[in-house]
């Protein structure tokens, strides 16, 4: 099951790195952010979520129920404009391609890195609840998506 979620994230972020020329593109109509923004939050949240994953103690683990995350994972779908990004996660004014490269980087170390964690290694998300290894692929998934579907807007494909 998580060799398809890791081809799933591979391939996101293969079209992170494929928008990274238009980093300084925007569109005020979709978007108060740019293109660069989109992209460095949604890799901060990748890296952020691993690190997360990485320093869990699987035997704290505990399933949880939550209405929101039911309905939205099922869905694989994070409405817009909803939920303001965590200042842990917020993107600088100043966004270099470097970084980018470089978040890109780790992100993929992350995602190959995947099968050394515990499936019980877990993700607690403000919103939705606490998030077995399974489930934050989920959100990755999801999350990775929506700010890629942004991008696409902003640059009208």
């Amino acid at each position: 099951m998580h060799d398809k979620k890791i081809t799933v994230l591979n391939n996101l972020l293969s079209q992170i790195e494929q928008n990274m020329l238009f980093k300084d593109k925007s569109n005020p109509t979709i978007s108060k952010a740019s293109v660069g923004w989109q992209l460095d939050h949604t890799l901060k949240v990748i890296n952020k979520v691993f690190e997360s994953l990485n320093i869990s103690n699987p035997d704290n683990y505990k399933r949880d129920f939550n209405a929101k995350r039911s309905i939205l994972f099922t869905l694989c779908y994070i409405p817009r404009g909803r939920v303001k990004a965590p200042k842990m996660v917020k993107p600088p004014d100043l966004i270099s391609a470097a970084d980018l490269l470089a978040q890109l980087n780790d992100a993929k170390k992350h995602i190959n890195n995947l099968h050394l964690l515990s499936k019980n290694a877990y993700f607690k998300h403000f919103i939705f609840g606490t998030l077995s290894k399974a489930r934050t692929l989920r959100f990755l998934e999801m999350h990775t998506k929506h700010h890629l579907k942004i991008v696409k807007d902003i640059l009208g494909k």
